[in-house]
């Protein structure tokens, strides 16, 4: 009897999805770390040149990333040759590519874009596997980066609820044009327990088992549209479901 209790012990835990353990954990970040990037403009006659203005993540053929929209300079300074670039490396180590937008998606606060130089290493993306409350994944990106420097940090993070973008206040008062956008076109988003900083948008959120993508934190926007009538800000982080920046991806013609 004890016999054919662990044969189908074995069968059932076969059928099981792998399971990360602690000690994967710095496998899994080390190897993440050379696909996050930085995303900001350079303009030379400014002190210093280049400014972080928050996180990126490679994808596709390497020559592409994904970042938030609100991420994006709304101008540049074309006059005085401002660019958009992409900053790869960390620390001391880093490398700047010239980049430029390839497709947007404001409503979802997503952007694609193309770099010049060398192919990165990629992240890739899974929109068919079902998040789940409880789920534990990483974030990792640039925390006040225009601070601290491009040293990528990494959080744990429990998926503490999926809930939608946007809720219904109790006053007129309490709503701003973000809320009342996504009231109209309300769509869920991953509530986390980790705390994400304005330099972490953009940031990818990922499994460690496998290194795919499910959602793009947004540190900023989302907390716009639920957390208006707080008088505070929570510390409550949020991240996009990467199934909405698939459409970004087909307009270069690449899907996971």
């Amino acid at each position: 009897m004890k016999r054919i209790f662990m044969s189908a012990l074995l069968a059932v835990s076969a059928c099981l999805p792998a399971v990360s353990t602690a000690a994967d954990l710095p496998d899994a970040i080390a190897q993440a770390k050379s696909s996050i990037v930085g995303v900001g403009t350079q303009l030379m006659t400014r002190r210093p040149p280049a400014l972080l203005r928050g996180t990126g993540f490679v994808v596709a053929d390497g020559k592409h990333v994904l970042t938030n929209y609100h991420v994006l300079p709304e101008v540049l300074d074309s006059e005085h040759r401002e660019v958009l670039v992409v900053f790869s490396g960390s620390g001391d180590m880093q490398t700047l590519h010239t980049a430029r937008v390839i497709a947007s998606d404001a409503e979802h606060d997503l952007a694609l874009l193309r770099i010049d130089g060398r192919p990165l290493p990629a992240l890739q993306l899974d929109a068919d596997v079902e998040v789940r409350e409880g789920e534990s994944l990483l974030l990792t990106g640039f925390p006040v980066g225009a601070v601290l420097g491009l040293y990528p940090a990494t959080s744990q993070a429990m998926v503490s609820a999926i809930t939608p973008i946007a809720i219904p206040v109790p006053t007129t008062q309490s709503l701003n044009a973000a809320s009342i956008k996504r009231l109209r076109t309300p769509y869920l988003v991953y509530q986390l327990d980790a705390i994400a900083y304005p330099g972490n948008s953009g940031s990818p959120l990922y499994r460690a088992s496998d290194l795919k993508v499910v959602g793009v934190i947004n540190a900023v926007l989302v907390k716009e549209s639920k957390e208006a009538a707080l008088e505070r800000p929570t510390a409550i982080s949020y991240a996009i479901p990467i199934k909405f920046a698939l459409p970004l991806l087909e307009k270069i013609g690449s899907t996971p």
